[in-house]
């Protein structure tokens, strides 16, 4: 695995590579004290794991980070700072992990070991690869969609959001129209209700297209399905932190304190839909 340490203090630099060195299949391909000067060498060269501090001159931790991701590149972020109020920022730019200072070996390994378990055993060739994150859906506290650059995509309508939130939570399920009708349009004659739909899955999908998610929106005559494959979806993120952390140990606390921040509210904020109460009580315990 190559790595790459970003860091204004040179101490740091000498730390993280001794227990670095500690870990197999570990490769340091350079460090650095500004983001300049690693940009740069990134223009040039792949790295699998990025580890970097938030707090530096001139560039900090996360604003490199940014520039990374509207650059496309979804390079594994590990940040390593002594603040632990960054940690909801960290992973608003698709952090890896989140460590605060003085690092502890067993939690490094933890994380370093993680990235290697997820490795992919071959290069995938590009016009396969599934893997770009093009947005960043949150719906735990809210209901929006962010684009790569961070900005909120506003909703063609309010119905088109219900539309994407109920088939975001069925993570590329079958859905059938009977059953879209009966949650979110029942009331309605039924002429109207279909026809409703029909024009909301519109609306949802020129919007899902306009933001790289093009294709993204499965329908036939009979089921509707979202493909999220493009998408970093926070609720998604959150559930399978908690699966990973069913016992919290002392070295991830860190871990788990960013997990909990992860968490800014119940599913789908104030939009109190009621096919959701389920899963709202669900998440919420």
């Amino acid at each position: 695995m190559k790595v790459l340490i970003i860091d204004d203090e040179k101490a740091m630099h000498l730390i993280m590579k001794r227990m670095l060195g500690k870990i197999g299949e570990v490769k340091i391909m350079g460090s650095f004290q500004e983001t300049t000067a690693a940009y740069s060498y990134l223009n040039d060269h792949d790295v699998d794991l990025i580890f970097i501090d938030i707090n530096m001159p001139r560039e900090s931790g996360l604003e490199f980070a940014q520039r990374l991701r509207e650059s496309g590149r979804q390079t594994k972020l590990v940040f390593v700072t002594s603040h632990r109020e960054y940690a909801l920022s960290a992973f608003d730019v698709y952090a890896y992990d989140y460590m605060v200072k003085p690092v502890v070996q067993e939690r490094l390994h933890q994380t370093v070991q993680r990235a290697l378990s997820e490795r992919l055993p071959d290069p995938v060739p590009a016009e396969q690869e599934s893997s770009v994150i093009r947005v960043l859906f949150n719906c735990l506290g809210r209901m929006e969609i962010r684009s790569i650059r961070n900005e909120i995509v506003k909703w063609k309508t309010s119905k088109s959001a219900e539309l994407f939130g109920y088939l975001a939570i069925h993570k590329g399920g079958l859905v059938t129209r009977e059953r879209l009708i009966e949650d979110i349009f029942g009331g309605m004659p039924r002429k109207n209700a279909e026809v409703y739909l029909n024009t909301t899955a519109y609306q949802l999908r020129k919007l899902l297209d306009a933001n790289g998610l093009k294709g993204s929106l499965h329908s036939d005559s009979s089921h509707y399905a979202l493909n999220l494959n493009h998408a970093r979806v926070d609720l998604f993120s959150f559930e399978e932190g908690c699966r990973q952390m069913t016992v919290v140990e002392d070295a991830d606390i860190e871990r788990a304190l960013a997990l909990e921040q992860l968490y800014a509210g119940e599913l789908f904020g104030d939009r109190a839909y009621p096919w959701a109460w389920s899963e709202v009580e669900r998440l919420s315990q």
